[in-house]
């Protein structure tokens, strides 16, 4: 053991910064793969000499730091702490650099969530829990208490991590993905609907096959507006006022978006009639029985939270249609 300290193993007792520090970036001699071609990730991993380290050579990350030659960044194959696990690769966080930029866009340069979501390629749940944590933050500081700025600075140095754009005109490094298509609950029951061959079907149909206020993809995902703007700028190329414009266009209506939900969710708690004693909070709401609907199915009655159970896959129903109307 400790000849495999003294060896390959010293390279991983000084954390390499900006970097994660994995078992499997390194050789069997304690290099880093991605800093030279020395020694192969194949012939690193097949290498069974582990246990003679007289004489390890040059180590390729001395020689780039020594040169000035940048270290690339960690590929796929470096972002894996388990080696016998290669299926499983650690997912990057955000910086503290930029989770403070997130914020101070939110809070002092007036932006929307949507916005800072679309600019810094980040999931609008993420962005909405940043500046959540960011404000509660920020209040524990006013109030003097302790932050474990050192666990979370330790954690972060062992994780791959996103960075904030190096100057206010750099291009931000995308996080995740951001327009992925969400799995709407009508979706998932398995449905039989015949039509006519010469009736047009497109995604506008399927989605009112499955429920009528269904709205197809392009409606769905979380930022519509994206796809717009890149069909604007594919026509309007060059036309930098064109787009800013409609960019304006959409800030304002998803301000209206937003200011109707609140007025809607004021609504709500003005109707809701709150007992409150030392430990509990009751909460009353008028009920009528029409609320259920027809079918006893509408999401506005009473008990619609528990579900009602499908009949797509209960024996004895006929799943084929047997007629096209």
């Amino acid at each position: 053991m400790f000849r495999w300290l003294n060896g390959p193993g010293a390279a991983l007792r000084d954390p390499l910064p900006g970097s994660t520090n994995y078992l499997n970036a390194y050789d069997s001699q304690g290099h880093l793969v991605r800093a030279g071609t020395q020694t192969t990730r194949t012939e690193a991993s097949t290498s069974d000499e582990i246990g003679e380290h007289t004489n390890l050579g040059p180590n390729p990350l001395d020689q780039n730091i020594a040169s000035g030659t940048p270290i690339p960044r960690e590929s796929a194959d470096d972002l894996m702490p388990f080696p016998m696990n290669r299926q499983f690769r650690s997912q990057p966080v955000l910086s503290e650099e930029l989770r403070d930029e997130i914020y101070k866009k939110i809070s002092q340069e007036a932006w929307s969530v949507r916005r800072v979501s679309a600019f810094y390629r980040i999931a609008m749940q993420r962005v909405g829990a940043v500046f959540r944590l960011k404000t509660i933050e920020n209040q524990w500081l006013q109030e003097g208490r302790k932050l474990a700025t050192p666990y979370a600075r330790a954690v972060n140095a062992m994780l791959p991590q996103t960075p904030a754009p190096p100057n206010p005109k750099a291009r931000p490094i995308a996080h995740e993905s951001i327009n992925d298509l969400p799995v709407h609950s009508a979706t998932r029951t398995q449905l039989f609907h015949p039509v006519p061959e010469s009736m047009h079907f497109n995604r506008v149909s399927a989605a009112k096959t499955f429920a009528r206020d269904l709205l197809p993809p392009e409606d769905r995902i979380p930022h519509p507006e994206m796809v717009e703007l890149a069909k604007l700028e594919q026509e309007n190329r060059g036309r930098e006022d064109l787009l800013e414009a409609r960019r304006v266009e959409l800030e304002k209506e998803e301000a209206a978006i937003i200011d109707t939900q609140r007025q809607r969710q004021a609504a709500k708690e003005a109707a809701t009639m709150k007992v409150e004693n030392p430990r509990w909070q009751f909460r009353f709401e008028n009920i009528k029985v029409e609320s259920v609907g027809k079918d006893g199915r509408a999401r506005s009655g009473v008990g619609a939270r528990y579900g009602v159970p499908a009949q797509d896959r209960k024996k004895g129903q006929i799943k084929i249609p047997t007629r096209v109307e």
